[in-house]
């Protein structure tokens, strides 16, 4: 028999590892020392507690007093004392099971970030619409069907993250939500956008991937701000033209159901697009002339049949992927990209080319291109002064572009063709005109976009109030100093350029332009800012304003009211107040400072 003495087992028996809390268990998990740490704070996270329900003391919390010494000494300093706390800013709840919130939720009306992504929620509380500081909210990964009506109220929303729900309806009150600059919708089963998504104008990313579109609303191209558009894995058969989202710069189309290369025109910003899995069979002559600019083209799986012959515009093209479509030949000047460094073309009939220098991957590939480009191809084909594009070129464009031409006049019979050929562009930038062409007002029925900058103009003739469909006009760098009063008929201007000029003040005209959304000004010798009532007030709708290198001597507190412009720009003038380190915190801080110091009438 064993003498060994009986030694009590350290074994530690752990509960169930799926064991299913009760409420009571629910509430335990929010301890006091939680709750003074997040009233100290005003942060609390309850994340990955297993949590089913939400302790009630949660929605309670910024009106708990804790038990505090009956003797206080206020010589001591404490952070636990009750003059000390915080309203609860920040509550993460995520990574738990729960199904429900209280309605009691309302009480935490000074709450600015909740994260409730990864748990079983079912429905929103129409109670959350109370929440009107919120800015960043999480719901990826729930089991949501529809948004409660209250939640539109969250107006002051920046970052919004749905995916991984069950949402198959997005209301138009969706529009309301101005303030948005981040939104996933993605893993969900939409059908259909409303039409008050074009509303969201400060969006930078919007991500639509994984739901059962078939179109998008035209108005999407409202969105002027945005970098970044996921669309992938839907049922998508066209797009709308993407000209107006002039600062795009990734787009992901993949697994959709497009049958032709989108209208790019105007895309200026875009460096990578992805078509793959598609039902594309042709890459166009004008989508090579719209993206010179492009680093990534991935249209692999799609039915593809030919390039075209100038296909070499796309000369900042880095990666190229034409992977399984139905190529049987390819243009010799593509070997004139240099900056390809990544050619895929497999799964192709590329029976002309052998297999050892398809193996051979890019720099292969791209030798055997070059070596077969005679000397008949060119780079490009530019026009001189004498030879003006003719009415096929300019149909193919719908842009009258003669930038660097030492133009000191156009004739207005190049501006009859372009109207014939329904341009809206027209581009006589850096050249030596003295006045502007009168002849542009033949283009008064198509014409959107007129670039005359850096040239010798001293005035604006008043005709330039005929091209009433204007959106955007730049007459930076050259020596203008005011503008007609005619101009104020451009009502559809959305963004005016009018910087290094030689302006004294913002003329009057451009108050009246009430679409207005981006005025630059910078580089000029404007002495005030005008706030008044018949000034800058009546530009509701302007988010950009660059005044930066002017001759300000006071910035008027009351621009601290304009809580509809995004950007302000105020560097490099003479004005001592804001300083620059207000400044330099960017336009929030600017517009702050400028709202504490307006009089008050106490």
């Amino acid at each position: 028999m064993s003498n060994r003495p009986h030694v009590k087992s350290r074994i530690k028996v752990c509960k169930p590892v799926f064991h299913l809390q009760d409420k009571k268990e629910d509430d335990s998990v929010l301890t006091k020392g939680l709750i003074k740490s997040a009233k100290r704070t005003g942060q609390l996270s309850l994340c990955n507690r297993g949590l089913g329900t939400v302790p009630e003391n949660v929605w309670l919390i910024d009106q708990l007093v804790m038990e505090e010494s009956k003797e206080v000494d206020f010589s001591k300093t404490n952070s636990n004392n009750w003059w000390n706390t915080e309203l609860l800013k920040g509550l993460d709840l995520s990574s738990n099971v729960i199904k429900t919130l209280s309605p009691n939720i309302k009480f935490l009306s000074e709450l600015v970030t909740l994260k409730l992504h990864d748990n079983a929620l079912t429905a929103l509380p129409p109670e959350i619409g109370h929440l009107k500081h919120l800015s960043n909210l999480s719901l990826d990964h729930n089991k949501l069907t529809k948004l409660p009506k209250e939640f539109y109220n969250l107006t002051e929303l920046r970052w919004l993250s749905l995916s991984h729900n069950l949402l198959v309806k997005i209301e138009p009150d969706f529009g309301d939500i101005v303030m948005l600059t981040y939104l996933d919708l993605s893993h969900n089963k939409i059908q259909k956008l409303p039409p008050g998504m074009g509303y969201l104008i400060r969006l930078i990313e919007l991500n639509l991937s994984h739901n059962e579109l078939v179109e998008l609303p035209p108005d999407i191209v409202n969105l002027r701000d945005l970098k970044k558009l996921n669309i992938n894995n839907n049922n998508l058969t066209k797009l709308p033209p993407m000209g107006e989202l002039r600062k795009m710069e990734y787009l992901d189309a993949n697994h959709n159901e497009i049958y032709e290369m989108p209208d790019f025109f105007g895309c200026t910003a875009l460096k990578e697009i992805y078509l793959a899995n598609n039902n594309i069979k042709e890459i166009t002559e004008e989508f090579c002339e719209q993206m010179q600019h492009l680093n990534v083209l991935n249209v692999r799986d799609n039915k593809i049949e030919i390039l075209p012959e100038n296909v070499a515009l796309l000369k900042k093209l880095q990666r190229l992927d034409l992977t399984n479509n139905n190529l049987n030949k390819l243009p010799s000047n593509l070997g004139l990209l240099t900056q390809l460094q990544s050619l895929n073309m497999d799964g192709n009939k590329l029976s002309f080319v052998r297999q050892d220098v398809l193996r051979g991957g890019t720099d292969r590939m791209m030798k055997y291109l070059r070596d077969r480009m005679t000397e008949e191809i060119v780079n490009e084909t530019r026009y001189t002064v004498d030879q003006w594009p003719d009415k096929y070129t300019l149909k193919k464009t719908q842009g009258l572009m003669l930038p660097c031409k030492d133009l000191t006049d156009v004739p207005d019979s190049v501006f009859s063709v372009a109207a014939d050929a329904e341009v809206h562009i027209v581009d006589l930038s850096r050249n030596k005109l003295n006045a502007m062409p009168l002849g542009i007002v033949n283009l008064n029925q198509t014409l959107t976009q007129l670039i005359l900058a850096s040239n010798n103009l001293s005035s604006i003739p008043p005709e330039i109030g005929q091209c009433t469909l204007l959106q955007f006009m730049d007459l930076s760098k050259n020596s203008l100093a005011d503008l007609p009063k005619q101009l104020e008929a451009l009502r559809n201007l959305r963004e005016l350029v009018i910087s290094n000029n030689k302006f004294p003040k913002i003329p009057p005209c451009v108050y009246e332009l009430e679409n207005l959304e981006i005025l630059l000004a910078t580089e000029n010798k404007i002495t005030e800012i005008n706030v008044s009532s018949d000034a800058l007030s009546r530009l509701k709708k302007l988010a950009v304003l660059d005044l930066s290198n002017n001759s300000i001597a006071i910035v008027p507190p009351e621009l601290g009211n304009f809580k509809h412009l995004r950007t302000l720009e105020l560097m490099g003038n003479c004005f001592r107040n804001p300083r620059h380190a207000i400044l330099a915190k960017g336009t929030e801080s600017v517009l702050s400072y400028l709202r504490d110091r307006i009089p008050t009438n106490d």
